[in-house]
């Protein structure tokens, strides 16, 4: 089962960095979700629950009464339960580990780490009160980042399933796109689409998938409008399906072919194969220790050599059980990132690769694909676009 496998691989980066146990802190885990359970237990709890991962030992879960079954179920912990107060059992257990360094999960950086909410950090520190433990709390998000990056075989079967299906639904909507059709219809026969596999969408159905089209297009991270395409528009989707707990997020960029046109005009075309072979660079270059930034220099000095602004975002991100998933980023040296651009890439981390350039009164140029980081560079799990689809 993953969450074994997740929560064996913890201890292993505990040990890596040299703290002795990882308490992960929550309640109402269905309504203040924290990112973590969906690595190592799968499961929503009700009441104050510690789930406890020690770098040796057999982890516990310290779970309101009503809980223990359901978390029993879930196979990966020891279960204790408690009625009026889980104070005597936590401390108990710490005590029995007796942790020099308590990793919590608590991020300036790094959204997946940063679960424990302010009130849940006050409650821990008052069940601590009177007991060496308070003292020793730290960041949990190193641990946290590599435990989601770091994807193992099945990790990566799911994620590539994922991805063979969204390739498979843009083929099936290639045929139905035409001038006349706004972005919801598109967006519409898309869902129909994902319904009919029995999937989810990978991020919130009203955004996925996105669908832009022309000039003046909403761009990314918008819904699908009433706008409709028209002739010499270029349009780009951004989607992508989910199953088995895991994503997939790919771009394609179409072109709609005006009258008299046989192929798309060389400034749409130079814009895409600019795109393309940044996306290439970047897959070829990517490797073990490098850091973020150094990928994304890469793209972006290619796409700016070549006369294009420089996209305003980063190159890509991690894809796991989230579409945004993991701490390492391939961006730039932004305030907005903060020490994301230098976090080092690590073998079997997955990212997507995806620059764009504006077009002037067409629209955008963009792609969106998958790799996994080898040891010898970037391994495509999607199948790269290789020029602009026309209609």
């Amino acid at each position: 089962m993953l969450v074994h496998e997740k929560i064996d691989q913890a201890k292993g980066i505990l040990r890596e960095e040299g703290i002795d146990l990882w308490l992960t802190f929550v309640r109402e885990s269905e309504v203040s979700p924290d990112p973590a359970l969906d690595l190592i237990l799968g499961a929503n709890c009700t009441w104050q629950s510690a789930f406890i991962v020690p770098a040796e030992g057999k982890a516990v879960a310290v779970v309101g009464s009503l809980d223990e079954a359901r978390i029993r179920e879930t196979g990966g912990y020891e279960v204790v339960g408690y009625t009026k107060s889980m104070k005597e059992s936590l401390v108990s257990r710490l005590e029995s580990f007796a942790p020099r360094k308590i990793a919590v999960n608590y991020s300036e950086n790094d959204n997946m780490a940063d679960g424990l909410s302010h009130g849940m950090f006050l409650t821990l520190l008052r069940h601590l009160e009177g007991t060496p433990f308070s003292g020793r709390l730290v960041s949990s998000e190193s641990l946290i980042a590599k435990l989601r990056g770091r994807k193992s075989p099945d990790e990566i079967r799911r994620i590539k399933k994922n991805v063979d299906l969204t390739e498979e639904l843009f083929s099936r909507v290639s045929p139905i796109m035409k001038p006349g059709l706004t972005e919801k219809d598109v967006a519409a026969f898309l869902l129909k689409e994902v319904d009919a596999e029995g999937v989810e969408t990978s991020w919130e159905r009203e955004l996925c998938p996105s669908v832009f089209t022309g000039p003046e297009s909403a761009g990314a991270h918008a819904g699908p409008t009433d706008r409709r395409i028209e002739e010499g528009h270029v349009l780009n989707i951004d989607f992508g399906t989910r199953s088995e707990k895991y994503c997939s997020d790919l771009q394609r960029t179409w072109y709609f072919l005006k009258k008299g046109e046989r192929k798309a005009p060389r400034a749409v075309t130079r814009a895409f194969e600019t795109i393309r072979d940044s996306i290439a660079l970047a897959a070829e270059k990517i490797g073990p220790g490098m850091e973020g930034r150094d990928i994304d220099a890469l793209a972006r000095n290619h796409i700016v050599g070549k006369g294009y602004d420089e996209f305003p975002h980063a190159l890509g991100h991690q894809v796991g059980q989230k579409t945004h998933d993991g701490a390492g980023l391939l961006c730039p040296e932004w305030e907005r990132y903060g020490n994301r651009p230098y976090i080092k890439i690590e073998e079997n981390q997955v990212y997507t690769l995806e620059p764009r350039i504006t077009i002037p009164e067409y629209g955008v140029a963009t792609a969106e694909e998958i790799i996994v980081v080898r040891k010898s560079g970037g391994e495509f799990l999607s199948r790269p676009q290789r020029e602009v689809i026309l209609i």
